[in-house]
């Protein structure tokens, strides 16, 4: 008969202190994303679903839905302005995100105000809900979560991710070509310039996807186990979202791929107009119509092919 194998102790007790401190540390780490998740949440008052959709999205069901990513510059006695406005829409059949940045001085209605301005003043004018109410109004979609991103807290959430990568294609102001390794204030500054590039606002949204991809994918990697700590408590500090603790769970869950694979829609066909002395970037309506009917035909809503 074969003798069964002896494990010597030391190494049965090492084994069993190895599960302990390892379901210590998942249990830590669930605990602070729990605690975090609560602290960035917060509801928006709005009629849900939008007015744009007949159904609420179901993250069980693998819903395509939209997220609208307002990066604001707070001031003190201030709300701020949306610096930065990007639309993103996740279809996870087709295991694919579209990613638009809308020019912050794109002239537009804006929603609630009964004017007509730069589309990043509704944040001025109307908080999170104008912004959102605006964006549905212009691009004709949906726009079901919002997650907002206060500016200067940003380069602390980049660190927490410890840098990003992106492949800079124009020198400038001590970026050089080619690809770069930026930290949290690199990254800032990166992402902010515009008037060096002579694509301008285009250039700058070139530059914002690939940081918010580059945060994107530190973020998922299992090296981010090791700097939860600090990536939650940057989230906790500089980020607040309608989406609840099991919504991005579920998205976690069932949209990760679709997630990580980004296609961008650069709006570029427009033109500058100065409109009682102030500058404003006109949208090209058939550009403005083109990405209309990409983003319903990835949302899959029901009169993208009528």
């Amino acid at each position: 008969m074969k003798k069964k194998r002896k494990w010597p102790k030391y190494l049965l007790i090492g084994f069993l202190l190895l599960l302990l401190v390892g379901g210590v540390y998942a249990y830590n780490v669930y605990s602070n994303f729990s605690t975090t998740l609560d602290t960035i949440h917060e509801p928006v008052d709005r009629k849900t679903p939008s007015v744009k959709r007949t159904d609420i999205v179901e993250f069980d069901e693998k819903d395509p839905f939209s997220v609208l990513l307002l990066g604001v510059d707070e001031r003190e006695d201030d709300r701020g302005r949306s610096d930065t406005m990007v639309v993103m829409t996740i279809n996870p059949a087709t295991q694919s995100t579209k990613m638009v940045s809308i020019p912050r001085d794109t002239y537009t209605e804006i929603v609630g105000r009964g004017t007509t301005d730069k589309i990043n003043h509704a944040y001025a004018f109307g908080g999170i809900e104008m912004s959102m109410d605006t964006t549905e109004n212009l691009l004709d979609i949906p726009i079901d979560y919002v997650v907002q991103v206060n500016m200067e807290g940003f380069e602390d959430i980049v660190d927490a991710v410890d840098g990003v990568t992106v492949n800079n294609s124009l020198a400038f102001d001590g970026f050089q070509e080619g690809e770069i390794d930026l930290n949290g204030e690199e990254a800032l500054d990166f992402v902010r310039m515009r008037y060096e590039d002579p694509r301008g606002d285009f250039g700058r949204q070139d530059r914002q996807k690939q940081v918010i991809q580059g945060v994107m994918k530190k973020g998922v990697s299992i090296n981010s186990l090791w700097n939860y700590k600090d990536i939650f408590d940057a989230l906790g500090q500089n980020v607040r979202t309608n989406m609840t603790f099991d919504d991005m769970v579920d998205v976690q869950r069932n949209y990760q791929d679709a997630v990580m694979n980004v296609d961008q829609m650069i709006v570029e066909d427009g033109y500058g107009e100065t409109i009682n002395g102030i500058w404003y970037y006109i949208m090209d309506d058939a550009e403005l119509a083109e990405i209309q009917s990409t983003l319903k035909e990835h949302l899959e809503l029901n009169d993208a092919t009528e």
